[in-house]
């Protein structure tokens, strides 16, 4: 025997060790798997809690002063606007002036080739000369029968028929006459004018265009008066008591911004609108050396008194529910609560609140309807303010 066959062999691992090694690993990665999973829902938990919160932004009250601007939005119209139809039946003849042309009061905007009045009219001539020959006749008939019965010749009865019948022929002779001069009239029609002194802003004829009396087409020229125009305004209920006639109001183009234009308050209708409870108001603004133009947009600056211990806020701060109009109140936890204010007046794009809130308060702007009372948000920065140009 050798030496090494003397040397004794290594024990063998038996397999429950090796099943027991495998089983501990195989748990230990199945529970750092579901560790992991925990970990990566509840951060996910926590992140989809994070992104519920709503990010709001807020404003605070702001004290009014002994005077505020009431903006309004308003339409300029022309001073006088008429739309032109023809009075009678035809086709254009000539037409003398396009959109944009400075017109004069009686000034022909277009003239009228009119076949079936022109046959009319000569039949009512032949019409005419008929009822004519026959007033005639009938009254010299008249006349002779009258003197036949004062010498007895004729009976009365006689003479009150061709007496009759001379009253009836004048009758029809002044029919006649009337047919001639309403055909004189249309005839007249053929030449179309300006009613007044203005510009053409709309034409929708030409030359060989039918048209139709009494407006049953379409107008063939619209005329406006735009050297003063008329601006319209609603003005809300709780402003119109200091809307008064002869006051002033500043007007804003939004094509330019930084030009100012006064318009004085010329009526009132006088009455609130039930459906949307304003006031109509009008405006009059001298247009000759400005040149606006009417259909513009512009927005109104009507001053309205106020009192300095009111609290002013923006109109986009408001949320209006069945139990009156109420704004979002963001407090020391960034938890919202909803109060009830009271609105004393409307400037347009701000109210005054008479009740409500606090001038330390930190209103919500732009709430959002879901919004409930304890809910939780977040308030956003507020924006930086914008640096100063360098000298």
């Amino acid at each position: 025997m050798t030496a090494d066959s003397l040397q004794p062999s290594p024990p063998q691992k038996s397999p429950r060790r090796l099943l027991l090694i495998v089983g501990a690993v195989a748990l230990a990665v199945a529970l750092t798997g579901i560790g992991l999973r925990l970990l990566a829902e509840a951060r996910l938990r926590d992140l989809t809690a994070d992104e519920a919160i709503a990010t709001v932004a807020v404003v605070a009250p702001v004290p009014g002063g002994a005077e505020a601007e009431l903006v309004l939005p308003g339409d300029l119209r022309a001073f006088a606007e008429a739309p032109i139809y023809a009075r009678t039946n035809g086709y254009v003849k000539q037409r003398f002036v396009d959109i944009g042309d400075a017109v004069k009061k009686g000034q022909v905007l277009a003239e009228l080739d009119t076949p079936e009045v022109d046959q009319q009219m000569r039949q009512a001539e032949a019409d005419l000369a008929t009822a004519q020959a026959n007033a005639r006749l009938a009254n010299a008939t008249a006349k002779r029968w009258e003197d036949l019965r004062s010498s007895e010749a004729v009976s009365p009865q006689e003479a009150d028929e061709k007496a009759g019948d001379a009253a009836a022929r004048n009758a029809l002779l002044a029919a006649a006459e009337a047919n001639m001069q309403r055909l004189r009239d249309l005839q007249n029609f053929k030449r179309i004018t300006a009613p007044f002194d203005g510009f053409v802003t709309m034409r929708n004829t030409d030359i060989g265009a039918l048209v139709n009396a009494g407006g049953s087409g379409p107008e063939l020229f619209r005329i406006a008066d735009t050297r003063t125009l008329r601006i319209y305004v609603d003005v809300p209920q709780a402003n119109a008591r200091d809307i008064k006639i002869g006051g002033e109001a500043t007007l804003v183009l939004i094509d330019r911004p930084d030009q100012r234009y006064t318009a004085q308050v010329v009526r009132t209708a006088r009455a609130l609108d039930p459906a949307t409870r304003s006031l109509r108001v009008e405006l009059n603004l001298d247009n000759r050396t400005i040149k606006l133009l009417p259909g513009a947009f512009a927005r109104l600056r009507f001053p309205v008194p106020t009192s300095a211990t009111q609290l002013r806020l923006p109109i986009n701060t408001l949320l209006f529910r069945p139990e009156g109009p109420q704004v979002a109140i963001v407090d020391a936890g960034n938890q919202v609560r909803l109060r009830t204010v009271t609105i004393v007046q409307d400037f347009g794009n701000a109210v005054a609140i008479g009740s409500g809130v606090m001038p330390q308060d930190r209103v919500v702007m732009n709430p959002p309807e879901s919004l409930v009372d304890g809910q939780s948000v977040r308030v956003a920065a507020a924006p930086a303010a914008a640096e100063k140009p360098a000298k």
